[in-house]
């Protein structure tokens, strides 16, 4: 089993697809003249305007609910594992991808609201969605949602319950088992809520757990402020290969530093769009814009604060190309790579306090995101099987997802991040693919929102307009929100 995963994680992860993640974002900064620079005013006055209603989200929410996805496990066993086989050169790279992304979200979460619908009382939409409405080819959205489904449901939930489970090991010295059932039951309580139950919670839960790890990763960079120029000096030196203990492995700073940062940032991915669909707001680059600041929030707040705290205390190990040899050993083998990384630079200068932080941080990061797991998985059930028999499909999706995170808690996580990545790359991939041929309307819609705003007014999106075909939810513009919530 792990040989064949291996096999098919060589494939899609091959150098080919680090070339084309950055390719696109490059290309889409250049067509939005830089709108992630641009209009960060914007993203940030949009994030709190829109307000929810009985179809859809506030922005806020459905910012919580992407954030939910983006905000993991890779947030800091990721960024462990990059500086791990990447070496400090990685976190770069991090950022590199985080910056271009956002100009990929933007035009991936814009394009799902323009294509949104409403099925069954509530705004739905992702990459199947547009694939089918924008681009005419059905057969191509259900490979996605297919796709998206075997990820989220299956494959990606024993990432993130495994590192929850390593984690409360090491700093509660918890059986696997019993964490697994506790991350199940709270779960499964969310989840049979509905999306809105998933928004209230996400709301809650997001922006405390996202500003007290910063917080602690504050500290730990004031306790240490003196190393601030050596830190920036080793990471910029070592992703470009002029630092002498890390110059040959340049290249896995490249990939480790790109692929961590896109599992963890998840621009271009498409999970994004089905939290951005959900939102109700008078226009789609309104939320393309939200949705684009938390790429930002993502990597270059939490994955940095993760990042620092481990190279300002020089917590971490660097391995070479082969995955085995040791180029800096600063902590011995016996520390395991991924979250014990973060235990160990926050025990570093707050003795006692890193394994039960990490821990519950994890917790909240990682639990979050398997809930964002089983609102894209939900969404994309529909795509495929409409509202037959919704109830019984619905309930046995539910139960696979939390079979799935049970087995993922107790599995090797080598092994459950090798299946994560398989399901990471497959949507990547198609993904990625489409919006190249579909960016258009995106574009269009940027430009009709800053002509609008030019003018002073609270831009309102009309499909026919600007001749944006099968665009149904706007073919008439938007005209207020006639449900809106009590």
């Amino acid at each position: 089993m792990s040989n064949i995963a291996n096999s098919v994680y060589n494939v899609l992860w091959s150098p080919v697809l680090i070339v084309f993640i950055i390719v696109v974002g490059v290309i889409f900064s250049i067509m939005t003249r830089f709108v992630q620079v641009r209009l960060i005013k914007d993203m940030v006055v949009q994030m709190f305007k829109g307000k929810s209603s009985k179809a859809g989200v506030s922005s806020f929410q459905a910012l919580s609910v992407a954030l939910s996805g983006r905000v993991g496990t890779g947030n800091i066993a990721g960024v462990a594992t990059a500086i791990a086989y990447g070496g400090p050169g990685a976190v770069f790279w991090m950022w590199l991808i985080a910056f271009f992304g956002a100009a990929t979200s933007f035009v991936e979460s814009t394009l799902g609201q323009i294509y949104k619908t409403k099925q069954d009382g509530e705004y739905r939409g992702g990459p199947a969605y547009y694939i089918e409405k924008g681009l005419g080819y059905r057969w191509y959205g259900i490979i996605f949602a297919v796709a998206a489904l075997i990820a989220m449901a299956i494959l990606m939930p024993g990432v993130q319950s495994n590192a929850i489970a390593s984690s409360f090991q090491q700093a509660f010295s918890l059986n696997k088992w019993i964490t697994g059932i506790l991350i199940i039951l709270c779960l499964a309580f969310i989840i049979f809520g509905g999306l809105k139950r998933i928004a209230n919670t996400a709301q809650l839960i997001v922006p405390f757990m996202a500003l007290g790890y910063i917080l602690v990763a504050l500290i730990i960079i004031v306790m240490n402020i003196e190393k601030v120029p050596a830190v920036f000096q080793l990471i910029f030196s070592s992703a470009f290969g002029m630092n002498q203990v890390f110059g040959g492995i340049i290249g896995s700073a490249i990939s480790w530093g790109v692929q961590r940062g896109i599992y963890s940032n998840e621009a271009g991915q498409g999970t994004g769009p089905h939290a951005a669909s959900a939102a109700e707001v008078s226009h789609p680059a309104k939320q393309g814009l939200v949705q684009s600041f938390s790429i930002y929030i993502d990597t270059l707040l939490v994955c940095s604060a993760t990042a620092f705290m481990i190279i300002f205390t020089g917590s971490f190990n660097v391995y070479a190309a082969d995955g085995e040899t040791l180029l800096v050993d600063n902590i011995g083998q016996q520390v395991e790579v991924g979250p014990n990384y973060t235990q160990t630079a926050i025990d570093a200068n707050l003795s006692g306090f890193g394994s039960p932080f990490v821990a519950i941080s994890l917790f909240f990061f990682a639990f979050t995101t398997i809930m964002a797991y089983y609102y894209i998985s939900e969404v994309n059930v529909v795509y495929l099987l409409g509202n037959r028999n919704k109830k019984v499909i619905m309930f046995v999706l539910k139960i696979v997802l939390l079979a799935s995170t049970m087995f993922g808690a107790i599995r090797e996580a080598k092994l459950a991040w090798t299946f994560g990545d398989i399901g990471l790359g497959l949507m990547v991939w198609l993904n990625l693919i489409a919006i190249v041929f579909l960016y258009k309307p995106a574009i269009q819609a940027l430009k009709d929102y800053e002509i609008q705003k030019k003018k002073g007014l609270d831009p309102r999106y009309n499909s026919s307009k600007l001749g944006v075909k099968n665009a149904d939810y706007w073919e008439n513009g938007y005209s207020g929100d006639e449900e809106e919530a009590s």
